[in-house]
């Protein structure tokens, strides 16, 4: 397993921590591989009820390393995806304990969990128009979904953020908590200390529910789709290259 992504299983809790603060826990595709391979691993493991993932140091991720943006293509994209669609996709209930910055790819890593705790300083920011990109990795469906349309179009189209009080008040977070690990940890008793099995039928009821007749995997998946021609012609621009360039000079 990757020092980039560390594993702590304790009480049937995999505590699941990004873990390269220096870079602000930012996505590269070594990231997004180790932290696919530390779900799978979760979700393998007969002792792991729950799932809490958070970031090391300031930051929970501060989204996809630039870099490694401004050289993907379609193929590439996909490979930044994986990380976070791990979590979406995840059969075990999955906290996101946000204690800082939550950018871009990390905004999505932290829709993908089930159950997002603020901290203090979690700021929740899609920042892709800023970027001058088109969002991606099913962001439009993950957003529109925790808070609605309205709110979804002030965030993606105007530049909305959502900082830690706000992110509850317009229930993209359940709580704000000091120590929002502890306070995941807490939440998760709860499946840890039920059958396994009941845990997991559980939440595949309520994907197969919430809209009767689609699963909100394969939604996902379908936004996805839609998303990643946009995103990958807007990386492509000369606005975005330029972007890059001036972020590669600082």
């Amino acid at each position: 397993m990757s020092d980039l992504v560390l594993t702590q299983v304790e009480n049937r809790v995999a505590l699941i921590t990004v873990n390269d603060p220096d870079r602000r826990n930012a996505v590269t595709a070594e990231i997004s591989a180790a932290l696919r391979a530390a779900v799978d691993a979760a979700e393998a493991d007969p002792g792991v009820h729950a799932v809490i993932v958070t970031g090391a140091g300031k930051a929970f991720c501060a989204g996809a390393d630039l870099t490694a943006l401004g050289a993907a293509a379609e193929d590439g994209l996909r490979v930044i995806y994986d990380g976070f669609l791990a979590v979406a996709n995840c059969s075990l209930p999955t906290i996101a304990a946000v204690n800082g910055a939550a950018v871009g790819a990390g905004l999505n890593l932290a829709l993908a969990a089930d159950v997002r705790i603020s901290g203090p300083a979690a700021m929740y920011d899609p920042r892709f128009q800023k970027l001058g990109i088109h969002p991606g990795g099913g962001a439009t469906w993950m957003l529109q979904r925790a808070v609605g349309p309205q709110v979804a179009r002030a965030s993606l189209l105007f530049g909305m953020r959502f900082d830690a009080q706000a992110s509850v008040d317009y229930g993209l977070a359940l709580r704000v908590a000091d120590d929002p690990v502890a306070a995941a940890r807490e939440l998760a008793a709860g499946p840890a200390a039920a059958p396994r099995d009941v845990v997991i039928a559980t939440k595949a009821s309520m994907r197969a529910t919430a809209n009767p007749g689609f699963l909100d995997s394969e939604q996902h998946r379908v936004a996805v789709d839609v998303e990643i021609g946009p995103q990958a012609t807007s990386i492509e621009s000369p606005e975005f290259a330029a972007r890059l360039a001036a972020a590669k000079r600082k």
